[in-house]
């Protein structure tokens, strides 16, 4: 099975995601609750992220290639155009709407919850529709 470390990265992903509660809608909607029932755990998870982030991601782009790819994907669109900001509001309005985003909605499947498989197929269907309409343009070099 030549694909085993992104399975293995995704079910990493999705535990840290569980375990850290971000697969709890009202928890996510309570991060955004700014003026009411304010909950700042997202911040500090998000704020984990972050540190590895800044700390790893430039040793690993140093190297010469990734460990099981041919080359780095990295953006190089670095403009701020309408497309860009379209799609970050819609991202933005769905997140704030209903507390989930494309990564804890998936490792949400796996609780079985009707609503999450509702969202989820929405997600895809929107993500088709995207396609149908030429509106994904890639922003990787891959």
């Amino acid at each position: 099975m030549k694909h085993w470390p992104a399975l293995l990265t995704g079910l990493i992903f999705g535990a840290g995601l569980a375990l850290s509660g971000m697969t709890n809608t009202t928890k996510v909607i309570g991060f955004l609750d700014v003026f009411g029932a304010w909950d700042p755990d997202l911040m500090f998870v998000m704020g984990g992220a972050l540190v590895v982030s800044l700390g790893a991601t430039p040793w690993i782009i140093a190297w010469t290639q990734p460990l099981l790819a041919e080359a780095f994907s990295l953006p190089i669109n670095k403009s701020i155009d309408k497309q860009l900001i379209i799609g970050g509001a819609l991202f933005g309005i769905g997140w704030g709407l209903w507390g989930y985003c494309p990564g804890p909605a998936i490792a949400s499947l796996a609780y079985g919850h009707e609503s999450t498989i509702a969202f989820c197929a929405a997600m895809i269907l929107g993500m088709w529709l995207a396609g149908k309409l030429g509106l994904n343009t890639s922003r990787l070099n891959s």
